[in-house]
């Protein structure tokens, strides 16, 4: 009887406990009767709000209690399903309300709203009442909603690509706002897209880190290297000094997009600086463009290279070394130091200046000696220890002989 009463307890506070109180079990169990296991009521179980307390009136409206959804419909309160034009509206309700949102998530900021009326969305849907353009449904989705933190939400740095390709990668959705649709593709094979998709990389930027989230917008000339110099700080520093910053700025070239591109940027490599082959250099200059660009460009790039080929030898040399056994801790360590000094002379590419790289380029290639120099000592260091334990060996056991051939005749007598 005691267990009778316990599993009853047990089965009344499941119920009570599926959205977080009790008096809105006539919505849930309406709709979870008629509904698929992936309607609405049933994604709403692991949606942030839910996890935080909030029920269906809480958007929806209307008295919970009732049974006949005719008489919820009817009753005070209810505000039903907003169209696509009310959304925005409809969320900040509670998203711009600042003492309302302190006190079920103070770190949210409050001003969504106030930013997606700034972004092309939103002057969209505003102004031009264009039922198609993302609101915030449109990317947080509806009763399945998790924060950016949660692998399963579509906002999740992982999930976000995909997110904006809904709209963005559908030509025929697409078709009127005369903009491509090939990011999301692009965006897959670029160095950012292969490190965050394929490698789990979730400092990767995705669509928002460039373009914005709740204030989404293309970046223009003369904000680009501002968005990329977010991350690349030094580059755009470097760039910001450098001969090209006026020039772009004239020409109203995208700085950091007119070399590297923007959803399809390539894993950089040292031939794109250079007078010939792939160089991005000879997009804009040629041998007789009365410039020194191509021949400072191929001078940065041989100091690039000597780098590289030095660094190559130290790296072997000291292998070999290493095999063989020998104390090779000081020079792995100074290794270290020119793998940092050629980081630091392929950045230091963006000022343009032979006068910043060729210097970076020559101590690292004097520290790459240090290490060749080195490992090629405790490598004939090695050799002598053999030679030398070659001929202690010989002495030893003429030795052992001699001594043997002693006691042999000691023991005759």
């Amino acid at each position: 009887m005691i267990k009778i009463k316990f599993t009853l307890i047990f089965i009344g506070l499941l119920l009570f406990s599926i959205n977080g109180f009790g008096s809105d079990n006539n919505c849930l169990n309406c709709h979870l009767d008629w509904e698929s296991e992936e309607g609405s009521a049933a994604k709403y179980a692991r949606d942030i709000h839910s996890q935080k307390g909030l029920g269906c009136t809480e958007c929806h409206g209307g008295d919970p209690s009732l049974d006949d959804m005719d008489d919820v419909r009817d009753s005070k309160g209810y505000r039903g399903v907003p169209n696509h034009l009310e959304v925005p509206d409809f969320c900040a309700r509670c998203h711009a309300d600042a003492a309302y949102m302190h006190e079920h998530n103070p770190s949210l900021p409050v001003d969504q709203l106030a930013k997606y009326k700034t972004s092309v969305h939103g002057q969209r849907l505003f102004a031009r009442k264009d039922k198609k353009v993302a609101n915030c449904i449109s990317c947080h989705s509806v009763h399945e909603i998790g924060t950016g933190q949660m692998p399963y939400s579509s906002t999740y740095p992982t999930n976000l690509p995909a997110t904006c390709g809904e709209c963005h990668a559908d030509k025929e959705y697409m078709a009127e706002y005369d903009i491509p649709t090939d990011q999301l593709e692009k965006y897959r094979s670029s160095v950012h897209g292969q490190a965050l998709l394929q490698r789990g990389d979730l400092g990767a930027p995705a669509c928002n880190d460039c373009h914005g989230n709740h204030g989404a917008a293309p970046p223009g000339v003369a904000s680009l290297a501002a968005v990329c110099g977010v991350c690349h700080a030094l580059e755009a520093e470097l760039f910001a000094i450098s001969p090209h910053a006026e020039a772009y700025r004239e020409n109203d070239f995208p700085m950091c997009e007119t070399c590297h591109s923007n959803h399809d940027i390539i894993k950089p490599y040292d031939e794109m600086i250079g007078a010939v082959g792939s160089a991005v250099c000879t997009n804009c200059h040629s041998a007789d463009d009365g410039t020194i660009g191509l021949s400072t460009a191929d001078s940065i790039l041989v100091s690039i290279n000597n780098l590289v080929q030095a660094h190559a030898q130290a790296k072997r040399r000291l292998n070999e070394a290493i095999y063989k056994g020998m104390m090779t801790t000081d020079e792995e360590f100074l290794l270290k130091e020119v793998d940092q000094t050629l980081i630091q002379a392929r950045t230091l590419v963006h000022s343009f200046n032979m006068d910043s790289v060729a210097p970076k380029a020559r101590a690292g290639i004097a520290k790459a000696d240090t290490i060749i120099a080195n490992a090629a000592g405790l490598i004939d260091e090695y050799y002598f220890r053999r030679k030398g334990l070659g001929v202690a060996t010989l002495i030893i056991t003429f030795l052992a002989i001699m001594l043997y051939r002693k006691i042999r005749k000691i023991e005759s007598r």
